[in-house]
């Protein structure tokens, strides 16, 4: 026969598993490399805040860039291709580049002081806006490109 201490401790139990199993699959789940917090939408609506302090200056509030200095970033394969490469050239800079015939030798400054989450963020809303259509950027792959990335020499 069952008593209420042991009643008590059945339902603390079955609490404390629900919330262990809630904590691991969250931790699965974020290492999974899917948009963080409150999905694609909600990384789209964070990068485009830090598009407007970040990049607006140079890229335009059209993506277009300025012709001769800042390249597009609409519909460009460095835009829509390789991740790694766009998250470097995101902490490292960039300066000078082609894009579909056309020379653009402004100076991108680096930006290493942003965060994962935030480069992120950034490169989902731009790999989504302007006319792309990319898939996401996650602060993890972010996380594991810097780990690698060696800065250009000075």
């Amino acid at each position: 026969m069952l008593t209420i201490e042991r009643i008590r401790m059945k339902k603390y139990s079955s609490f404390v598993l629900a919330g262990g199993l809630f904590v691991l699959a969250w931790g699965l789940m974020s290492q999974t490399g899917k948009p963080a917090q409150g999905g694609l939408a909600a990384q789209i609506k964070r990068g485009k805040q830090v598009y407007l302090e970040q990049c607006l200056a140079c890229h335009q509030v059209d993506g277009l860039g300025v012709q001769g200095m800042n390249p597009p970033l609409v519909k460009t394969k460095f835009v829509l291709g390789d991740k790694p490469t766009l998250v470097k050239i995101v902490l490292n800079g960039m300066q000078g580049v082609d894009v579909g015939g056309d020379d653009y030798h402004g100076v991108m400054a680096p930006h290493p002081d942003l965060t994962d989450e935030q480069i992120a963020d950034v490169l989902t809303y731009v790999r989504n806006s302007f006319g792309n259509k990319a898939t996401a950027v996650t602060a993890a792959q972010v996380k594991a490109i810097r780990a690698t990335n060696t800065p250009p020499a000075q």
